[in-house]
């Protein structure tokens, strides 16, 4: 089964969407199987991480900031702003995809473990989503 999930990000940073992903799977979920996620830009990315202590997610997004830097020199890609380039390294850097297993129905993601996506951008977007549910 495949479902699109459209979801807005109001800034760049982490944004927790596993409520989003559990509501939009919820009654399509076979008792075994996998769920697996696409993010349909190139300037986002998906990952599973800690969500219990939001420094964690704070560590990660300075350190990906310090990593891949704006207004580098070397950039000639700069089409859409000093973020542009940075987002697409960024979202290579990551990844576009998931995959978390389904047991007895439900994700099985651990006790602090989230999805979340991944926003490279400053401004608002609306990202899309393409969920495949497995058996």
């Amino acid at each position: 089964m495949i479902i699109q999930l459209t979801v807005a990000t109001p800034r760049q940073g982490l944004h927790s969407i596993t409520d989003q992903v559990r509501s939009a799977i919820a009654g399509h979920c076979p008792e075994s199987g996998l769920c697996s996620l696409f993010v349909r830009h190139t300037s986002a990315s998906l990952l599973v991480q800690e969500n219990y202590d939001i420094t964690a997610q704070q560590d990660l997004e300075a350190w990906l900031n310090r990593l891949v830097p704006e207004d580098d020199p070397l950039y000639t890609h700069t089409l859409e702003g000093a973020d542009d380039m940075p987002a697409h390294i960024k979202s290579m850097l990551t990844a576009v995809n998931l995959s978390v297993p389904i047991i007895a129905g439900e994700l099985a993601l651990g006790t602090w473990q989230g999805i979340y996506l991944w926003e490279h951008r400053h401004g608002a977007h609306q990202r899309e989503i393409v969920i495949h549910l497995g058996e």
